[in-house]
């Protein structure tokens, strides 16, 4: 089974365009998704976060305090790292397990890792990369609309990440999400046939 890995900045609309390939048929493994199971209720990542970091980064049913965190990690890069050094393994491990149980069930899966570029963990198990961009300013506003944090938050989460010139010239193919939600349908209608057709070489679409 060939895996597409789906990426892009934070604010660009990589959860609606998995949503538009589960709807077309193809099986969707989110890293994000798996990140958070890990440090709910019960999550495997809660013990060693809380060792790492002591009791107060967790919530009364030992979950992750995701906002506290969050704050700590992008304001301390050493701190970033101890928490990814935990996260990540078990993220791998987890979504490598989805993974396997698809095999040979579907011609392509498709794997969303919001940090692909800013990793190489996943680069050997990829068969192409997609990018879903769109402007700064549609990030900015998208992430203030859905978490509430402030302009200086989103530019600090943005800057953290791949720059959008970069993603653009390692990626496989892109996505466009600048304008309506609508717009990216027959963007995932086109790669998905591309995909099934198996070549996946048709470059980046327009």
């Amino acid at each position: 089974m060939k895996i597409v890995g789906l990426t892009g900045g934070i604010g660009s609309g990589k959860s609606e365009t998995s949503v538009l390939f589960a709807s077309l048929g193809v099986p969707v493994v989110d890293t994000d998704l798996i990140a958070r199971q890990l440090t709910a209720v019960g999550g495997k990542a809660n013990s060693p976060i809380g060792a790492a970091f002591g009791a107060e980064m967790l919530g009364d049913g030992g979950e992750l305090r995701r906002d506290k965190m969050r704050a700590l990690a992008f304001n301390d890069p050493s701190a970033r790292q101890k928490l990814e050094a935990i996260l990540h393994p078990l993220i791998r491990q987890q979504s490598q397990a989805e993974l396997a149980a698809l095999e040979q069930s579907h011609p392509y899966a498709i794997l969303v890792i919001p940090l692909l570029f800013e990793s190489r963990a996943y680069r050997g198990i990829l068969w192409r990369t997609l990018n879903i961009d769109c402007s700064h300013a549609a990030q900015v506003v998208r992430v203030g609309k859905r978490s509430g944090l402030g302009v200086a938050e989103i530019e600090k989460i943005i800057r953290s990440q791949v720059p959008r010139l970069i993603r653009l010239q390692l990626a496989d193919h892109v996505i466009h999400n600048d304008g309506d939600v609508g717009l990216l349908e027959p963007q995932a209608s086109r790669l998905h046939r591309l995909f099934l057709d198996g070549s996946g070489s048709a470059g980046k679409p327009a």
